[in-house]
This record gives structure tokens, sequence and C-alpha cells, in this order.
């Protein structure tokens, strides 16, 4: 199962249920989000495998070395460390960097620059945005004809393309393009989890879900389609659960697929712990309902900044009378929306009863005799 976190009745975040599907880093996010009040659901979308012992990597490595080439493309961070890693592994690091060191290099972002100083390399220029496109656009054809260029590949998930057109791109303006496929993102071998929090995703018994990788992402949608659930997994995040990614290219397959998600200025994890925190209360404000202030999350209602353990079908009959606040909604179109359903008005009455008993604040809904419920708004 995948794991949960929480933390009190912490605010900002006291209440909301946020799903996490990073690979790595995954418990440093949790820790940021649960320190807000947040309830965490936690499952791996993607698993890296390395490729130390690859063939294709090992003879990639072996013609740079043998014919270096003119310019350099780190695209991750990871990535590269990894490569240098397994040249190690080889007894081959210092041959290949010194092929590296006589040529033009150029950082995707911060995270590869990192790693290109930490093996001694200097980076000419790096894009402020962060993108593939930009990079792309800085290059003129002067740099591209009739150049070796190698490129740290990008991780990729089956047939998803990271970067759809950079190496076409390359290769169209003349470029002799050598891919450095140093690792790889496949499915989580245990999918029980991951299958899982896809299920509570697309049942909207989640607030959010946050994404840090672009392989996750499409690792998610891959196998939401697997099992079943894509039509109601797009809805969700189309509707009541809000994406959040740590960046552009994380973002781009749910854009791609119809989601509009939000994006941090910075591409960091504290600041998309920060978005969540500012950008979700606002997205789901509280009701001041007979002198109380309540929130109605996905699995949780908070009243007076205290988190309320709500039924599933207390949940159901709060949300369709905080739809029409202040107006009555009738005992029978409650007992339509009650999970068990059926043909008997006091099965409405019971769950009310509960709820109210629940919210620790009975006066919050108000009886209409022989009419039905309300909210009490203030």
């Amino acid at each position: 199962m995948s794991s949960e976190s929480t933390a009190g009745a912490a605010s900002p975040l006291a209440g909301f249920t946020i799903a996490i599907t990073a690979a790595r880093r995954s418990d440093e996010l949790a820790a940021l989000l649960v320190r807000r009040g947040a309830r965490v659901r936690s499952a791996a979308a993607i698993a890296m495998v390395p490729l130390a012992d690859d063939t294709a990597l090992r003879m990639v490595t072996d013609a740079l070395i043998d014919e270096p080439p003119q310019l350099l493309i780190a695209t991750t961070g990871i990535g590269f460390r990894g490569w240098i890693e397994a040249a190690e592994g080889w007894g081959q690091a210092d041959a290949l960097l010194a092929a590296l060191a006589g040529a033009r290099v150029i950082s995707r972002g911060p995270k590869a620059t990192g790693a290109l100083r930490a093996a001694g390399l200097q980076e000419e220029w790096s894009p402020a945005s962060e993108s593939s496109a930009e990079v792309l656009a800085h290059l003129s054809d002067g740099d591209l004809d009739a150049r070796r260029v190698a490129v740290q590949l990008h991780g990729a998930i089956e047939a998803w393309d990271p970067n759809p057109g950079f190496l076409s791109g390359l290769r169209e303006r003349g470029a002799q393009v050598i891919g450095v496929p140093v690792y790889r993102w496949e499915q989580p071998a245990d999918t029980g989890a991951f299958d899982e929090l896809i299920g509570e995703i697309a049942a909207g018994g989640v607030d959010a879900v946050t994404f840090t990788s672009a392989p996750a992402v499409a690792s998610m949608l891959l196998r939401a389609s697997e099992i079943g659930v894509s039509d109601a997994l797009l809805a969700a995040l189309r509707g009541p659960v809000i994406s959040y990614c740590v960046g552009p290219v994380t973002a781009a397959p749910l854009l791609a697929a119809g989601v509009d998600p939000v994006v941090p200025e910075r591409m960091r994890l504290g600041a998309l712990a920060r978005l969540v925190s500012e950008d979700l209360p606002a997205r789901r404000p509280e009701l001041r309902v007979a002198g109380h202030r309540v929130g109605i999350r996905a699995a949780a209602v908070v009243v007076d900044g205290q988190v309320r353990e709500v039924s599933g079908s207390g949940l159901v009959i709060l949300r369709a009378l905080a739809a029409r606040p202040g107006d009555v909604v009738s005992r029978s179109d409650l007992l339509e929306l009650l999970p068990v359903g059926g043909t008997d008005p006091h099965a409405v009455e019971v769950a009310v009863g509960r709820l109210r008993t629940a919210l620790g604040a009975r006066e919050i809904i108000g009886t209409v005799v022989k009419r039905g419920y309300r909210l009490a708004m203030d």
C-alpha cells in the first residue's frame, strides 16, 4: 500500500490530502508538506534503471573517447554524474573527461551545471528557463553545422520523448548528434501501491497531486490507461484534483493531455511545497457557517482549524449542501447521492445525525421541517 503521513491540524494545509509521485526525495517533499499540516499519500510512479553495465552506454563512451565531441550538452545532474560514475567503474573516467575537456559545454540547468563543475568541466552558457527549446534557439547554424555534438540524454519512459524535437532539431541544422543514454525510467516493479494511488486520485480522494519529473507524469497516464481508469483520472485532474508540477518540463505531458497544472516560479522542491501551501487553500476557501469556519476537503472537514474525520456518506451530504450554500436540499435529493442509495428517507436522517456529531457543531447543518437540510450560512 502507498504510505501516508499526517501532522494534526497545523495550517495552512490542515485536512488536505496530497498525493506524491516522486521516486527520489519523496520523503523530503512529504516532510515539507506535512510540516504545513497536510496528509500525504505517496507511491513512486517510476523506477530509475541505471545503465552502468549497459553495452550501449559503454560503446558511446568509447566512441567519444576515440573521437571527442566539439560540443557537449548536459541535460540533468543525476544523468551526467551517473555517466561519470559508470566510466569510473570501467576505469575510463580520466580518458572520458580528457575527451570532453576540449569541447564547448552547455548546461540545461543548475543541477546539470553542478555536476559538470564537480567533474572539472566549465559550462559556457545555461538557459534561464532550463528548457531544451531555449538551448536549441541559442545555438547558431555555425555552432552546429558539421559539428560532433554529444547530448547526455534525459531519462524517458517507453515511447515518451521528454524533449520532442530537440535531437531532430540539432540534426536538421547539420550536427552529428551522439546521444548518451545514461539512464532510463520504467514503471515500478511493484505496481500495487501505484495502482492504489491512481485509483484514489481518479476517485477524487485527494485534493492535489504533485509531480517532480515528466517521466512520473507519463508513467501515471500510461498506467491509468492499462488499468482502465484513464478517463476517470483525467476528469479528476481537470476538475477537483489540482496538479502541481516542479517545472514546465514536468508539466508538459499533462498539458498535452488537456490538464492545466500549477508550476512554481523556481524549479525546486521547497518552492513547490510553498506553492501548494499558498495556492491550494485559496482554491478551497472556507465557508462561514453558524459562526464557524468550515473547510471541506477531499477526505476530511476542518472546523475552526480542527480536522474532523467524516465518513464518506457525510462528505457526500456536506458537499451537496455546500454546492448550494444556504439553500434547502431535499431528503430525496440527498438520498440519491448516498453511496448505499435506497428509498428509506431515514437513511438520510441517520447520515446527517452522524455528520453533525463528527463536525462537533450540530448547528452547522440546519433542518427545514418537511423539506430537507441546509447549511446555516452566516
